[in-house]
């Protein structure tokens, strides 16, 4: 399968149908679930036969890219069942139901494992969601017993506090790959055709 098929198949996910400014919630280009899935796999083969979670899964797209791309099964959490209705959806029209668990929650209050998590947590830039980016992240340290793939807002200052949090929580930053996400008006303060905001990906090997 090459890069350019698999962001064909995960544009057949559905968005979220009424996505809530106060969890953040923009759905994952396809290109962009594309390059992170397909550096998981063809660079690392870290997903290949693995259980993978997705810590704020919304409607999917990278937890069933997971299965598309190999791993064994794939865990989506996610605490809206809007979200968790519509990635079910998907995950039928995909024909990959069966190899997918969804789970209504509240990631601060899970206690799960997987070998994998892959995620693109809320960036913390409404108010009441200050720091959430960093709860998903350690969450996800906790959670994975080999690898975290995690995507955050770019720049020098946040880089170095994520690394630092990181450290402090056992893992070790492997690599670092600067991306862009593009997101289209969705919500009503939104006034231009497409905001693309300047990201990283994290691949943080995880030491237990």
């Amino acid at each position: 399968m090459t890069r350019k098929s698999l962001e064909v198949m995960l544009e057949r996910i559905e968005p979220h149908p009424s996505p809530r400014v106060d969890l953040e919630q923009y759905t994952i280009p396809s290109y962009l679930a594309a390059t992170i899935l397909w550096i998981a796999e063809f660079k690392h083969g870290d997903l290949s036969g693995r259980t993978v979670c997705d810590l704020g899964c919304g409607s999917g797209r990278l937890a069933i890219g997971s299965v598309i791309m190999g791993a064994r099964r794939a865990i989506g959490v996610d605490i809206d069942p809007v979200a968790l209705n519509t990635a079910r959806s998907n995950a039928r029209r995909l024909g990959v139901e069966g190899y997918v668990d969804w789970i209504l929650a509240d990631v601060r209050n899970i206690e799960i494992s997987a070998d994998v998590v892959i995620q693109n947590p809320p960036f913390g830039v409404q108010p009441t969601l200050r720091g959430i980016d960093s709860v998903f992240l350690v969450k996800a340290l906790k959670i994975a017993r080999d690898v975290v793939y995690s995507l955050h807002k770019a720049g020098r200052n946040n880089r170095a506090f994520l690394g630092k949090l990181i450290r402090e929580n056992g893992g070790e930053v492997t690599e670092i790959v600067e991306m862009e996400f593009d997101i289209p008006p969705i919500y009503e303060f939104h006034l231009k055709k497409h905001y693309v905001i300047k990201v990283d990906l994290y691949r943080v090997k995880v030491g237990k």
